[in-house]
């Protein structure tokens, strides 16, 4: 019988994270991606050196290009260290880009990454298509999330 294939921890790790765009955007759909990337970069990388902080993906022609991803200098690099703030082209396939394109169209979308991480040795980005909060949204899901935690802890109080 054939060993059937599971997604253990060790397949994947996170690098870095964008938990703002949660709070400051609607996602409506999620891409993984891959980054095309100098050595430096990878070494960077895996050193846990990135932040997702303001960047930002843009489709130019038929290439989607991400933009403000702030990659640290290796320390162990020479002259020939990357730049830090450099554009960075994304790796998907045709009808993914012309997807994304027909949503981006669309008034008051754009796309930011929301996770760097490797995935079998191989730099991936996820993307999503996201649409931003208004306030009072934002204040709606913090008031949502703090009565859930209300009602977890009256909940284990009477548990006990």
């Amino acid at each position: 019988m054939a060993a059937k294939k599971s997604k253990e921890p060790s397949d994947i790790k996170l690098i870095a994270q964008n938990r703002k765009a949660r709070h400051l955007y609607h996602i409506l759909e999620v891409f993984e991606a891959g980054l095309v990337l100098t050595g430096t970069e990878v070494k960077s990388l895996r050193a846990g050196k990135a932040s997702l902080g303001d960047s930002y993906a843009v489709l130019e022609g038929s290439e989607l290009w991400l933009h403000k991803l702030h990659i640290g200098h290796y320390e162990q690099g020479n002259r020939f260290n990357h730049e830090i703030l450099r554009r960075r082209k994304l790796l998907l396939n045709a009808r993914e880009i012309r997807k994304l394109l027909g949503k981006v169209q669309e008034k008051g979308l754009t796309i930011v990454p929301t996770k760097i991480y490797f995935k079998k040795g191989w730099a991936k980005v996820e993307i999503a298509v996201v649409k931003g909060k208004k306030d009072f949204d934002k204040r709606q899901d913090l008031a949502k999330r703090d009565a859930d935690r209300d009602m977890e802890r009256a909940m284990s109080r009477k548990n006990r």
